[in-house]
């Protein structure tokens, strides 16, 4: 990828993220970014173009960071420490696992675009099915291990949703709290003990 090309990509992100979809005209990221029209006709097939490359760089930077993170640790590790390896992540700034402000917006945009929804959808299931992978080790089943996905990640998307969003420092604080729940391991989930970490 080209760096303009990553430049009105990322641009568009920010965008997004402070004005939600209508904010997105090329001739107001154009001018931010200092760069002609002409360079958004050289990187993308008009504003359907523009909006599919951005929503999949939305897509693949979403996935990339989560499942980066938990190969960072390495999924042998244990549940417990992936997921306390992925608290730690949530950092206010608009870095790390928590972007609540471009959640939003991405969100609010699928409620009424297809395109938009269908994105949602697959990176809803990504990092669910990323989330269940890390849990398998600690319980019995493929089911139990989305069940026990599902609870961090609606907390996540909860937390995006409420007005105004929870802060990264307050999820992280109820992650920390979620953690001593997290099972070493499949066969202390089956005999219901669990430990602090």
């Amino acid at each position: 990828m080209s760096t303009a090309r990553d430049r009105w990509l990322n641009e568009g992100l920010k965008v997004l993220a402070e004005e939600g979809a209508a904010g997105i005209r090329i001739d107001r990221i154009a001018a931010r970014l200092n760069l002609s029209k002409g360079s958004f006709h050289h990187h993308f097939d008009g504003a359907e173009g523009y909006k599919k490359a951005l929503l999949a760089h939305f897509e693949s930077l979403s996935i990339e960071t989560l499942e980066n993170a938990i190969a960072d640790v390495g999924e042998s590790a244990g549940a417990r420490v992936i997921l306390a390896r992925l608290t730690k992540l949530v950092r206010p700034g608009g870095a790390g696992l928590y972007r609540p402000e471009l959640d939003i917006a991405v969100r609010a945009w699928a409620t009424w675009d297809a395109d938009v929804r269908a994105v949602q959808t697959r990176l809803d299931e990504a990092r669910l099915s990323a989330l269940q992978r890390v849990w398998r080790s600690a319980v019995t089943s493929d089911e139990e291990a989305r069940t026990a996905a599902l609870l961090p990640y609606l907390l996540a998307v909860g937390a995006t949703i409420v007005f105004p969003p929870i802060g990264a420092d307050q999820l992280r604080d109820l992650y920390e709290i979620l953690l001593p729940l997290v099972p070493d391991s499949a066969g202390q989930a089956r005999n219901g003990a669990t430990s602090a970490p």
